[in-house]
């Protein structure tokens, strides 16, 4: 295979993982302002999980590439890009188009990856980093003595914010299927099983006066017993609403609920905050600042996977052709960490 042919994977519709379509093309030529990336590594995330159900609240429509984030060596540039930048390893957010061995981006969304960190160790903390970290200090702006509570401790997002937030000095409670408890308490969090017994409950007689920020990826009933578990001046930051995955009807709906929510509670003169995160609010409207926070925020969750304040594993290694093998096992929920695609 020359460098000139491209191999990507489409998604063609609603389908099971085994009929995600690899087709072959030419590589685009980058355009002013552009560059195009050589993939080394990119990741199936949950938003995968969710397009191919045709779940995802802003997905295109089919048929389109999916792959949310990537890392890779610039391979060219476009007119009005720094040409030193060709050989260097970036990483770049997407949302979709990862799952390429080639692929084009707007120069100013490609983030450097520092001298020191392999392609597969950055891609485990692309969208996960940013997410944990922008919710971590920017959303909940926690600060060292805080308690908090995770949920989804042992998944992809989770596991990065509980590290960033003991590295912050923040006490943690992790709610975790048994299997992670281990590792979750080598990590020193506290894990409760949201499987077994009262969630809030347990919660309660962990931090009596409540928590100080929620993270709550779970959406429906549970965002409604985290905003209970808050303690007077504490934040809950929503980020999705995983329980709806196989749900049919409106894919907008769990979304718009949980936003009428954080805004009704927001109204009340309670001192307490809600947040729904969404990693792509400001993109359209204030690009310029959008990409500011991107860049340091990636930044700081690069420095911190090389300091080993954090450290995401690697679950499994596939090739591109592979994908639907992927996707499978990433919906299987038997592995843990980050599933990653190479060339």
């Amino acid at each position: 295979m020359t460098d000139h042919t491209l191999v990507e994977v489409v998604l063609p519709g609603i389908v099971e993982p085994e009929d995600l379509q690899v087709r072959a093309a030419s590589v685009a030529q980058p355009g002013p302002g552009q560059l195009v990336i050589a993939m080394e590594a990119t990741g199936v995330s949950f938003a995968e999980q969710q397009m191919r159900r045709g779940r995802y609240y802003d997905q295109p429509p089919f048929p389109f590439v999916p792959g949310y984030d990537l890392v890779g060596r610039v391979q060219s540039t476009g007119p009005g890009v720094d040409p030193a930048l060709t050989g260097r390893r970036v990483a770049a957010l997407t949302k979709v188009g990862g799952w390429a061995s080639h692929v084009l981006v707007d120069a100013r969304d490609a983030v450097e990856v520092p001298e020191g960190l392999t392609a597969e160790q950055a891609e485990t903390v692309v969208v996960n980093g940013v997410t944990a970290w922008q919710m971590l200090h920017r959303a909940a702006r926690v600060r060292a003595g805080q308690t908090v509570l995770v949920h989804g401790a042992g998944g992809g997002v989770g596991l990065v914010l509980v590290q960033l937030a003991r590295a912050a000095g923040v006490k943690v409670i992790g709610t975790a299927s048994a299997r992670h408890h281990d590792a979750l308490r080598a990590l020193d969090v506290t894990p409760i099983d949201y499987r077994t017994g009262n969630v809030p409950a347990q919660v309660r007689e962990l931090a009596p006066g409540g928590v100080d920020a929620v993270f709550d990826h779970v959406g429906g009933r549970s965002v409604i017993d985290s905003w209970h578990l808050l303690a007077a001046g504490g934040t809950l930051v929503a980020y999705g609403s995983a329980s709806t995955r196989d749900d049919t009807g409106s894919k907008q709906w769990p979304v718009l609920k949980i936003l009428a929510r954080t805004w009704l509670w927001n109204a009340l003169p309670n001192g307490r905050r809600a947040h729904f995160y969404n990693i792509w609010a400001g993109k359209k409207l204030q690009q310029n600042r959008f990409r500011a926070r991107l860049h340091t925020d990636l930044s700081e969750v690069f420095a911190a996977l090389r300091r080993g304040d954090i450290s995401a594993p690697v679950a499994a290694r596939l090739p591109l052709a592979k994908a639907g093998e992927a996707l499978r096992l990433a919906e299987s929920g038997t592995v843990t960490g980050k599933i990653i695609l190479t060339p």
